[in-house]
């Protein structure tokens, strides 16, 4: 029960840049005093990682600036935030060059407030420079770019090797840093801001008034836009007034602290959105299908009347049937099939975020080509990036093309099996080109007839085209079902960053030796997984699967 809640004097409601990307529930949420009490999830250990490289690297950039440019920086100390605006204002009055870790003064009248990474004098007054940890471009041309040695939108220039790659939060959160510094009188006459990205080579330069988005909008009109609304939703919560935001089930959902108080409201609601998520959920409501009850009702025939673009009609119909029986898996058909083949290899890599791939991990089965059979690992354990992942790949393809070469010497078939390709098919392709040139590396064009060619399997394709899955497609989701379990009580993407900065010392502590058969085990088990669930697919186990027709 939510304990009782005595309304305090009310305060003016300042949001931060971070709203406008955020869940609208969310957003009531954090500013509803009566739910402030309430038990919240514990931040997941991938995020809590993520979020301290993001700080280590600000601190890296800032280091280097700092550095570089001497006395025309300063970087505001910690403290209060009201202290920390002061000091950013007289530095920004006494017309310092660069002001790093900015708090921007607070502006109570459009519910504002902020922070920047850097910010640059430009003309008579500043311009915001984000601190970012993802590629800010893509090879191609045309982004507006300065060197990260002078951080000016005066030294921009026209890139003819680099297009901006889409970012749309990094845009969002400059245009609310330039409302901040139009609102105190420190804003630049253009209005543009610069992100340095995780390679922090360039400044990327934006024109946030350019008409780019979408619809022709601007950066700034969209800004407006969500920021009016989630300042809505947010002073309606501040005040007790009717909700303008209830919950619903989307992406965000996963690793959001106020899931545990959605999930129940939704739980006891029944509602749609547990098995058709976000705007999918709001075509069912305004349908008058609120419910999974009601979902589940619709007869298969009437499929085809709703508005769907998430799902397929007919599949959300009948897994709102399997939600209400707690099956975790419903076959679609009544015989699976998987590609097999005489010699099978499975493969699972491990990335650790932009910087590079450091483990291919491979599972070889299957008739005996006179390679021991069983698991093996390729793997880097210098920090990343590092050319050592160059070797660590080569040596990973030229096993793998040997086991090929001696299935086919042999009259054998070959196939090789990933969980969702996309991820392994961007780090074989961007390790090709990235160390093109060197021993055993392949060329991106050999590596491209690869992943094209009905030797590469992707299973999480044969689970989703086979099966309807209630509570998602995930590797750790469907292998229970096939009677497979993990050694690692902590098995997951996400944490296995975490290990993987302890294992090779990453922010200069003493690599942990443990966490690299850690992740070792963690791989092997990823790929035993694979194996697992072909196996299972292809035998008479899985029809103990209910059949959709069957519900």
């Amino acid at each position: 029960m939510p304990t009782a809640y005595a309304s305090p004097v009310k305060e003016k409601v300042l949001l931060d840049a971070s709203v406008v990307t955020r869940c609208r529930r969310r957003v009531h949420l954090e500013n509803d005093p009566s739910m402030q009490d309430q038990p919240k999830a514990p931040l997941d250990l991938g995020i809590e990682q993520r979020i301290a490289d993001a700080a280590e690297h600000r601190r890296a950039v800032a280091k280097l600036l700092s550095r570089l440019h001497g006395p025309d920086w300063t970087e505001i100390p910690l403290g209060a935030p009201a202290d920390r605006a002061e000091l950013t204002l007289a530095a920004m009055r006494a017309g310092t060059r660069y002001i790093s870790a900015a708090q921007l003064p607070s502006d109570s009248d459009s519910g504002r407030r902020g922070t920047v990474d850097l910010l640059v004098r430009s003309g008579d007054g500043y311009v915001p420079v984000l601190v970012v940890r993802h590629k800010i471009t893509d090879p191609g041309r045309g982004a507006r770019v300065s060197p990260v040695e002078r951080p000016l939108p005066e030294e921009a220039s026209t890139d003819r090797l680099r297009k901006v790659r889409a970012q749309p939060r990094d845009q969002l959160r400059l245009a609310h840093a330039v409302r901040l510094l139009q609102a105190c009188g420190m804003s630049a006459a253009a209005d543009q801001g610069g992100v340095i990205g995780v390679e922090a080579d360039v400044v990327v330069w934006h024109d946030l008034a350019a008409p780019n988005w979408p619809g022709g909008r601007t950066a700034l009109a969209e800004y407006e836009a969500r920021f009016a609304d989630r300042l809505a939703v947010a002073s309606a919560a501040a005040e007790g007034a009717e909700p303008l935001a209830e919950p619903s089930r989307i992406n965000e959902c996963k690793g959001c602290p106020w899931w545990p108080v959605c999930e129940q409201q939704l739980r006891d609601r029944r509602d749609v959105s547990l098995v058709v998520r976000g705007e999918d959920a709001t075509a069912l409501r305004d349908l008058g299908v609120s419910t999974v009850d009601a979902l589940a009702e619709m007869p298969l025939e009437r499929a085809e009347e709703l508005p769907l673009t998430g799902v397929r009609n007919t599949d959300a119909i009948l897994l709102a049937k399997a939600w209400l029986q707690d099956l975790p898996l419903v076959r679609r058909v009544r015989d699976l099939s998987v590609p097999r083949a005489d010699v099978e290899v499975d493969v699972d890599m491990e990335s650790y975020g932009d910087s590079g791939a450091y483990l291919w991990g491979c599972w070889l089965s299957g008739a005996d080509i006179g390679e021991e059979q069983g698991y093996r690992a390729f793997v880097s354990w210098e920090p990343l990036p590092s050319d050592d992942e160059g070797r660590s790949f080569a040596e990973f393809w030229i096993w793998f093309c040997s086991v090929r070469r001696l299935a086919y010497e042999r009259g054998l078939t070959f196939r090789a099996y990933c969980y969702n390709e996309l991820a392994e098919n961007r780090w074989m392709l961007a390790s090709a080109q990235r160390f093109a040139g060197k021993p055993g590396v392949p060329s991106v064009a050999e590596v491209r007839e690869f992943i094209r060619s009905a030797e590469w399997v992707d299973l999480f394709a044969s689970v989703r085209e086979q099966f309807l899955c209630p509570n998602g497609k995930g590797l750790k989701v469907i292998a229970p079902s096939a009677g497979f379990g993990w050694r690692d009580a902590e098995a997951s993407g996400e944490n296995s960053m975490r290990w993987y900065r302890d294992a090779v010392g990453l922010g200069g502590g003493t690599p942990d030796l443990s966490q690299r058969d850690r992740i070792l085990r963690y791989n092997e088990d990823d790929v035993q997984a694979t194996w697992t669930i072909r196996r299972w697919m292809t035998s008479d186990e899985v029809r103990e699967i209910p059949f959709a027709e069957d519900l």
